[in-house]
């Protein structure tokens, strides 16, 4: 079947995420209100990629771009490749962080290939989407919440990656601390054992079906619930400004964890008013995202091309 491509432009914008959230490594993960927004049309040839805000003057401009690999990707899976590609990045996601920065490019550059295609929904739809976004992320647990929005459970099967958005408390307010530090996703996964005693594994499973209560039903359980033995010890060693915060506020009464391989801290409840912090953090309150990753027609618009995220407190 021949591939007809749309003529005028398509946008999307996607959220930040949290990954594990303590206890539900590679599987539990949170949508929060930190918007990357991306226009893409078809060109007659070539690539261009213009960036501004985060990453701005780093990222590559051309097919090397994450965002325009994820769009090559689906576009195989679609059926065909464009001649060419003008991409348009408006980045508020901090790169390297543990924030799903390049989770947000892969689903963004998915769905607008998709919105590229004129019957690009019914070559691939929402659950192919995720296949694909995870399969070339290489795990769903920040794929899933940037597409779905909210708390995300996320699974592989042979099929491929599977996941459920579940509403979240209105008391769960989410507190994320970014340094100015940046981490590898690679770097961080290289750090853990190969097995973890049987004790810890079995531990970890319970405060992550716990977690799973806390964060729809009771937050008060955030604190026990956000207890985890498989990861952050191990990588502590690498981040330790990290680690000694994510302590410090546990032992004062909340629920922080890393988010997703870090260095950001990310905190569940809200720390107490007197808290010290130092001035190596930017702190940012930000709303869940319950929506996920949302696509329309046209060019950014005014605030759309702005880089400066709205509602973040430092």
């Amino acid at each position: 079947m021949p591939t007809n491509f749309t003529a005028e432009s398509v946008r999307v914008r996607v959220p930040a995420t949290s990954a594990n959230l303590g206890p539900g490594f590679d599987a539990l993960g949170l949508a929060l209100g930190l918007y990357d927004d991306l226009a893409a049309e078809v060109a007659p040839s070539g690539v261009r990629v213009t960036v501004t805000g985060q990453g701005a003057g780093e990222l590559p401009d051309d097919d090397r771009h994450l965002v325009v690999r994820a769009m090559r990707a689906a576009f195989d899976v679609l059926g065909a490749q464009p001649g060419g590609l003008s991409v348009q990045c408006v980045n508020r996601i901090p790169q390297a962080r543990g924030l799903g920065s390049s989770s947000a490019a892969i689903v963004a550059g998915v769905l607008l290939a998709r919105a590229l295609v004129v019957d690009g929904e019914h070559r691939l739809d929402d659950a192919g989407t995720l296949r694909l976004a995870a399969e070339i992320e290489g795990h769903p647990d920040n794929v899933a919440p940037c597409l779905l929005g909210g708390f995300t459970v996320a699974w592989s099967e042979p099929g491929g990656a599977r996941a459920v958005s579940l509403p979240v408390a209105d008391a769960v307010r989410p507190t994320v601390f970014v340094p100015a530090e940046r981490g590898l996703t690679a770097t961080a996964r290289a750090a853990l054992p190969a097995t973890v005693p049987h004790g810890d594994a079995a531990l970890t499973a319970g405060r992550a079906a716990l977690l799973v209560h806390a964060l729809t039903t009771d937050p008060a359980l955030l604190l026990p619930a956000t207890v985890d033995r498989l990861h952050q010890d191990y990588r502590a060693a690498g981040m330790q400004g990290t680690s000694s915060l994510v302590n410090a506020l546990r032992a004062a009464g909340v629920a922080a964890v890393v988010s997703g391989a870090g260095p950001t801290v990310l905190a569940l409840s809200e720390p107490p008013a007197d808290f010290p912090l130092g001035t190596d953090w930017e702190i940012w309150q930000l709303p869940i995202d319950v929506s996920g990753a949302r696509v329309a027609r046209g060019t950014l618009g005014h605030a759309e091309r702005d880089p400066v995220a709205a509602g973040r407190k430092s």
